[in-house]
């Protein structure tokens, strides 16, 4: 079955996506939800339009976060944090402190769910990489040095 999804949805596809799903899938789980319509031809064409539309906006918002990537490319951060004598981190270091380096070291501000560790937190001092997704089609890896305070 063809649907038009109405949101992003995570292994599936982005908002305003014409994709097959399993008849069952559509029907009973996300049609139900508010995730997605059916793909009539009256919706196609509506989707058609609204995509051409959108493409100029879509642009500009790519280019700029492109911009920031490059501004991000390369980049180290710094972050210092409580510790004890064995390296480990009284508490961790996550997504929000990464975010907020950024704003202090590069004066940008990034928002917290883009930024994506590969562990959930970091727990002990040392060198890491942090991945920032700015856009679906834009990101940009980032070293973090977790130094004592």
């Amino acid at each position: 079955m063809e649907i038009i999804l109405k949101k992003d949805i995570t292994n599936l596809g982005y908002k305003n996506d014409l994709i097959k799903v399993k008849d069952g899938y559509a029907r009973n789980y996300l049609i139900p939800k508010g995730m997605a319509i059916i793909a009539t031809e009256s919706s196609k064409k509506e989707l058609a339009e609204l995509k051409k539309q959108q493409a100029f906006k879509e642009d500009k918002i790519r280019n700029e976060a492109e911009t920031i990537a490059k501004a991000l490319e390369g980049t180290e951060l710094t972050i210092g944090v409580k510790a004890g004598t064995s390296g480990k981190i009284f508490g961790s270091v996550n997504n929000i402190m990464i975010a907020n380096a950024i704003l202090e070291q590069k004066k940008m501000e990034i928002d917290r769910k883009t930024v994506i560790l590969k562990e959930d937190h970091i727990k002990e001092i040392g060198k890491y990489k942090a991945t920032v997704k700015l856009h679906k089609e834009v990101e940009v890896e980032i070293d973090l040095d977790v130094i004592a305070e």
